[in-house]
């Protein structure tokens, strides 16, 4: 990121840096952050400049309200350059390779039975249900991403604001070099590719990220358990943590009723 990107910023920012990654020879700046915790306020302002100036913000969790470099974004555990571009990624054919990885039967695991295994992905089992419809919003994109920067701020009161040189939150996970999802694919562009989708689909926007956590509002939620199914085939795809580390026991029927006219989208990796 250019840091004379900054001038085109007519919010006043709090003190704040540049933040360099451990990659790139000490040349590679992903993102500017602030110093210290950011009102949700602000992110509000600087979202609806986001068009004119070309820098989505985002709310940076860290590792732990005692994380002195507040990790991974202080300490520059950022990696842009490892990433491909999410334009080269074809979602359907991400959300379905994952989906048969996460539900193909281990005749090892000696936790859940293959039948028991199947039943976590009911109705669907190992057959993966192909890319969900898109949705009719019932608010603004931008006005709900408000609200949740607001709900998240509240809850997050340390988290604090980073600045990426991106055209939407999709491609700023990348061009930031967050790389939470590593444990499930060390590619961040294929996240954002399918971030882009249901941006698109669902009136997604990237309104906070941490280290291994993403937080999205959502303008166009399912409206009915029957709408919900295969939105939640797509998040087991995507993140299956958010069923396999979920309330046990967790499976994707569960899960899809928790879907039905919420407002945000919340993943975490192990």
């Amino acid at each position: 990121m250019n840091p004379e990107l900054l001038s085109a910023v007519e919010t006043p920012l709090p003190p704040g840096r540049m933040i360099t990654s451990d990659e790139g020879g000490g040349d590679v700046q992903p993102l500017w952050m602030s110093d210290g915790p950011a009102a949700a306020e602000l992110w509000a302002r600087l979202h609806a400049e986001c068009a004119r100036t070309g820098l989505w913000p985002l709310l940076l969790d860290s590792r732990g309200l005692h994380d002195g470099e507040f990790s991974p974004w202080g300490s520059g555990e950022l990696f842009p350059e490892r990433m491909s571009s999410p334009d080269t990624h074809d979602v359907a054919e991400l959300l379905a390779r994952w989906w048969k990885n996460g539900t193909t039967i281990d005749e090892d695991d000696d936790v859940l039975s293959p039948e028991d295994r199947l039943a976590v992905t009911a109705p669907f089992g190992r057959a993966w249900p192909g890319l969900a419809p898109a949705h009719r919003p019932t608010a603004d994109p931008d006005t709900a991403a408000v609200e949740y920067a607001r709900h998240f701020a509240a809850r997050r009161p340390h988290a604090r604001l980073g600045l990426v040189a991106a055209g939407s939150g999709a491609d700023a996970l990348t061009a930031a070099g967050w790389d939470g999802p590593v444990n499930h694919d060390n590619d961040t562009a294929k996240f954002s590719a399918v971030v882009a989708s249901w941006e698109e689909r669902f009136g997604v926007r990237v309104v906070a990220v941490g280290p291994s956590t993403l937080h999205l509002s959502v303008a166009a939620p399912p409206a009915s358990v029957e709408e919900a199914l295969p939105v939640a085939a797509e998040h087991f795809a995507f993140c299956p943590d958010n069923i396999w580390q979920g309330s046990h026991p967790c499976t994707l029927a569960a899960y899809a009723q928790r879907l039905v006219r919420t407002p945000c989208w919340d993943f975490w990796w192990d």
